[in-house]
């Protein structure tokens, strides 16, 4: 009989972000997959588990990938995790559990930490329709996704490293306008967590002056309503007749 795959949200800063039923997935699991081993080894020591652990980054997963496949129809019950948050969300996990799923293998994952709804829910912009855009392409393509986004009605959630984020805040006020509104969430569930909110104008002067630290998390509206009712959109019936 086939085991399970287990995708497991682990911590994104606080410890105590793991669930009880994550704790007991990993606590009964015969193989825990890791982005980092090094960086699971302090999660899973401070829980008290002690379970084969195997490497599963995105630069091995091509490779491993058919083998914990086969261990899964062996019999194994296999969890994946990433060094924080959610796999597959900007992190290994997508092809997994792809494969897993097309094999016939029940793929559950559990609910739990990630970084992104608490930055999109604690910015004050509208989060009932959003767009996760993750980490944009550093250059080949970049511009191009910027001028698509340039016209998105909903709100736009963006991850990005602290060394790139003026940059990318300029980047955004060219293409969206310096009056965008916008909510920068850095070091979420840590001791230092930060939300700086304002147009984007303001927010990147901000960071101009204070160099940013952690994970961080862009927000930023869309179109406004008015502008975006304004919009001329092509249509073909206009050229008939």
């Amino acid at each position: 009989m086939a085991g399970k795959l287990y995708i497991v949200p682990t911590p994104v800063g606080n410890l105590d972000d793991m669930t009880i039923w994550a704790v007991k997935v990993l606590q009964e699991a015969d193989l825990i997959l890791a982005e980092d081993t090094r960086t699971s080894s302090v999660l899973l020591k401070h829980y008290d588990i002690h379970k084969p652990l195997q490497s599963h980054h995105k630069f091995n997963e091509h490779q491993t990938v058919q083998l914990v496949k086969d261990r899964i129809l062996g019999g194994l019950n296999v969890a994946l995790v990433s060094d924080a948050g959610t796999p597959g969300i900007s992190d290994p996990g997508f092809l997994l559990a792809r494969t897993c799923a097309e094999e016939g293998i029940e793929v559950q994952t559990l609910p739990g930490a990630t970084a992104c709804i608490p930055a999109l829910v604690s910015s004050g912009l509208p989060c009932d329709r959003f767009v996760f855009e993750g980490f944009l392409p550093q250059k080949k393509g970049r511009q191009t996704r910027l001028l698509e986004l340039a016209e998105e009605e909903r709100t736009m959630v963006f991850y990005e490293s602290p060394y790139r984020l003026v940059k990318t805040l300029d980047q955004f006020m060219q293409f969206f306008g310096e009056d965008r509104p916008c909510s920068v969430a850095r070091e979420i569930s840590k001791v230092h967590e930060e939300h700086r909110r304002g147009t984007l104008a303001q927010v990147a002067d901000w960071f101009r002056e204070h160099e940013p630290k952690g994970e961080i998390v862009i927000v930023v509206g869309g179109v406004p309503p008015v502008k975006a009712a304004k919009k001329k959109r092509y249509d073909p019936t206009e050229e008939e007749g």
